[in-house]
Formats: C-alpha cells, structure tokens, sequence
C-alpha cells in the first residue's frame, strides 16, 4: 500500500528551495580523478551501505540461487532461497579451504538445487540453503571436525518490494527499511514483481563508477545525445525534485520520445491490451500526481548506484519500469547493468512489440555510454578540476554531497 503523499510533502523540493539546500556553485571532479578516494568509497561507502543485487522473482522456487561478483568489496556472494522460502545471502566461500563453492561465470550465474544444496567442486562439501554445513566426504579423517561452526559465512540481507539488498557491515548501522526511510514508503507498493519479463544488458566501461552513474542522472543530454533515437523530440521538462536523505528522485515530462513511425506501430498491440496498455494509475501518489500525459519517467537514485525509473507504460509502451547499477571493478573501470521490465507477453504479437520497444530504447543507451569513457578521459587529463551543474543536474550534485558526507565521517574530505 501507498502511504499517504501529505505525509512525504517535505520531501519535495522547488528549484530555488534545491538551489539553497544544494548550491550553485561548482562541484570539484577530485572524488572522481583520485583514486585514493575511490580505494575509501570501497570500505566506507560499498562496505557499509544496502546494496541491491537481485530480485525475489529471479529466484522463485527453494533452491534456487544467484552467484554474483562484487569486485567493490572484495567479495563474490550467493543468494538463495531456502526450504522455507526465506532469501539469504552467504560469502561464496567454501569454509574448508576458501573455493568458491560455486565457480564463477561471468559477473553472476543462476542455478538451482531441488535439494536446496550446493556443492563445493573443490572436495564437495555439502551446503544448505541455510548455510548450514551438511556433509563432509570423509569426514572421519578430521578428527575433530566441528560442522555445526563451518557453515556458509552469512551477509545480511533483506528485501523491499522484491529488490534484494545485501549489507557487508558485520552490524549494520541501519536496518534496510531504516536506510531507505522516505523513499521506501514514497515508492512502495508499485506492483514492481509483476513485470518479470527482463531485457538485461551489460558492458564494462573504462570511467569511473560515478561518470557512469551521473551520465544516467540528468535530462539536460536528451536534446543532443539522443537526437538520432528520438527524431520527434520536443522538449523535456525535468522537475518534481525529492530528496529522501541519502537517496533523491526527480521528473522527466517530454513529447516525441516514441516518435518513430514503427513504435507507435507496435505500441498499438500492447496498447490494445490491460496488462499492458499505459496504467498511470499504479504509480505513487506523489509521481506524476496530475497524471500528465507527456510523462515520461521518475527516476529516483539508491545511493549508491542503483536507479529505478518507473516507467508504468507512459512513455514507453508497454514497459513497467527499467533499472541501472554500476559497479566499480576499478577506480578506473565500472560494470553497467541496465535492465528493461515488461509484464510477461501472452502471444507471439506481444512479445514482438516487447522486442521492438525494448531494442529502441537499448539504442538510446547506447548514445548514452558512448560518452562515459570520454568525460573521464578528459577528467583525468586534468584539463578540468570542477564540474558546472545545472539545475536538471541536481542529482549529481546531491550524490556527490552525499558521497562526502559518508567520506567525511571518516576524515577523508572529496
């Protein structure tokens, strides 16, 4: 259920109310070009904070797992779901001799046990979904050998609205539902698990984790970057801006973002039908709250790297929202995550506009990572040692403050 919008007016933001809390002035691009800092976000900021790293309907049945690399902390983790259906989350780590209980494919791999088991291929000790040690091939040659001490190390882990968020600090400093505080009740209760139909892509970028987060976090570059997806752009409007502590959230209203003549082609099939067609009124209260028809997408930002735009079908028919993620692999160097969500196709024809809307708005990332590596490159030139923002920009501009805040704390100015 949504909570009540008047309850959540004082996140809302103006322009000259955003100019106050935030300032004008230039942002310092050094939290970017040092890798100092960077080496400090991994512990203070990656170490410490709630991290999405699945989704609940990505693992639907007992037994079912996700190993994932984290280079970010150090760290490769399995998700699992156990007998009784509870997500947990453990160190991929073998407790006999440190393998990785499941070897790694790629950055992240699926798999599922009707046992609710997984086992090492090193020497093939026997986990639990739980964690708990099961067996041990010859375990009579231990001596003493104590199984109940050398389950699987556990991460904690919980779960909003399906997202599952995994926290490396051995004790969190806040609960999950404490940590995202306004925003989990501002953007709860959006049907997100009913649009399981995924279009996931990835690539490694050679920038910094924030170029690649920032690029995603402003609509002053749709008239330029994206003026060969978009032919029929008209303009954008950018407003409606929040901040929920650590995280923020803003508007995008624009025309002629579906303009090619073959989706609008294709959006009269998904138009056509209930589970698909535009629903605006699924969406929060507090977003879009005049149902305007040139909605295109909220974009709130999890701090750190994860962005949610809620889409519901408005401005991309069909879709119920889209996500991105970047992760640091390097100071240098970041994994992009970029998923389209639909409710699952019922015919062929469905599934065909699926396809297309999807491919139209992947080209439209694409004009968007072209330009990562160059900004850092130009940034670690040292032609430039500030950034000018303007107001469309003020997520970066809050990230960045927030991503002091945490480096502050423990001495370390960006």
């Amino acid at each position: 259920m949504y909570s009540d919008p008047e309850t959540l007016e004082h996140v809302h933001r103006t322009v000259p109310q955003i100019r106050q809390e935030l300032g004008t002035a230039p942002v310092s691009v050094r939290s970017i070009s040092d890798p100092e800092i960077y080496r400090r976000e991994q512990e203070e900021i990656f170490g410490r904070v709630w991290l999405k790293v699945a989704t609940d309907w990505e693992l639907p049945q007992p037994g079912d797992y996700k190993a994932k690399e984290l280079p970010v902390v150090g760290a490769s983790i399995l998700v699992m779901r156990d007998k009784q259906g509870k997500i947990r989350a453990f160190h991929n780590v073998c407790t006999h001799r440190g393998n990785k209980v499941v070897p790694g494919d790629g950055y992240e791999r699926f798999g599922h046990s009707r046992a609710a088991v997984v086992t090492c291929r090193f020497h093939g000790w026997v986990f639990g979904a739980d964690g708990a040690l099961k067996s041990v091939p010859q375990e009579e040659g231990f001596g003493t050998l104590d199984k109940s001490c050398l389950g699987l190390r556990e991460i904690a882990c919980d779960v909003w609205e399906g997202f599952i968020f995994v926290n490396f600090d051995p004790q969190p400093a806040q609960t999950l539902a404490e940590y995202l505080g306004d925003f989990g009740k501002l953007f709860g209760g959006f049907p997100y698990g009913e649009a399981t139909t995924a279009f996931r892509y990835t690539t490694v970028l050679n920038c910094n984790w924030k170029v690649a987060l920032y690029a995603f976090s402003e609509g002053y570059h749709v008239p330029t970057i994206h003026a060969g997806s978009l032919p029929g752009f008209r303009g954008v409007e950018h407003t409606d801006f929040k901040i929920m502590g650590p995280h923020a959230s803003s508007t995008i209203y624009g025309g002629g973002m579906d303009a090619a003549a073959s989706t609008h082609a294709f959006a009269g099939v998904l138009a056509g039908s209930e589970r698909h067609c535009p629903r605006p009124d699924l969406l929060p209260p507090a977003i879009n709250p005049k149902r305007r028809d040139d909605f295109q997408f909220e974009f709130p930002n999890i701090f750190p790297n994860f962005l949610i735009h809620l889409a519901s079908g408005c401005g991309y028919p069909g879709m119920a929202y889209f996500t991105h993620q970047f992760w640091p692999l390097g100071h240098g160097q970041t994994l992009w995550e970029g998923i389209n969500y639909f409710p699952p196709a019922r015919n062929a024809a469905e599934r065909a506009a699926q396809i297309h809307v999807n491919a139209i708005h992947r080209n439209a990332w694409l004009e968007d990572t072209a330009t990562m590596e160059d900004t850092f490159a130009g940034i670690m030139s040292g032609a430039i040692d500030e950034m000018q923002l303007m107001d469309q920009e003020f997520l970066i501009r809050h990230a960045g403050q927030t991503q002091d805040k945490f480096l502050s704390e423990t001495g370390v100015e960006a």
